[in-house]
């Protein structure tokens, strides 16, 4: 049942796992969806970016603001710290390939999850679509986030959290 958690972090088994989030945050669409479903879930939050944004105060919710000016910053410290009980938000595909070498379960603001057997075709859309870019054959960007993509992405979130307690990919 989207929506619904099933846990509470008072009541917890201390041998389940602690689920953490971490958000690739400077373009993300979703942060308030994440801070609700973490809250309901009592789910730790790492919301990472290259500047210093406002996230609600609560101790479950942590901005960690990487060097300005160094490249692929923010992806390094997510990458580096993911483990297999954790969730990445990300539209990076790069990084999301990252991830999922960690184990992590990975998926983007509009819902869409990168799995192990997915991301090869996702990099290699990624690799075309610059490509053509580069060429002028193509211009603009993704299409515009919408009612529906927010809805789809509290669905997948919630379906990688069931899944992550259960024990199963």
């Amino acid at each position: 049942m989207a929506g619904y958690c099933g846990w509470n972090a008072l009541t917890a088994d201390p041998a389940t796992p602690a689920i953490r989030i971490f958000v690739d945050a400077d373009a993300c669409p979703v942060k308030d969806e994440i801070f609700r479903v973490a809250l309901r879930c009592g789910l730790r939050v790492f919301v990472v970016s290259n500047s210093l944004l406002r996230i609600p105060r609560n101790p479950l919710f942590e901005a960690v603001v990487v060097a300005r000016g160094i490249f692929d910053g923010a992806d390094d410290w997510i990458a580096e710290r993911v483990t297999p009980t954790d969730i990445a938000v990300t539209a990076d595909i790069p990084l999301a390939a990252r991830c999922l070498e960690q184990g992590a379960r990975v998926l983007d603001a509009k819902g869409r999850v990168y799995s192990p057997e997915s991301i090869g075709d996702a990099l290699a859309s990624r690799e075309l679509m610059a490509n053509l870019r580069a060429m002028g054959e193509m211009g603009g960007g993704p299409a515009p986030f919408t009612a529906r993509d927010r809805s789809t992405f509290l669905q997948r979130l919630d379906d990688l959290i069931q899944a992550i307690r259960r024990g199963s990919r």
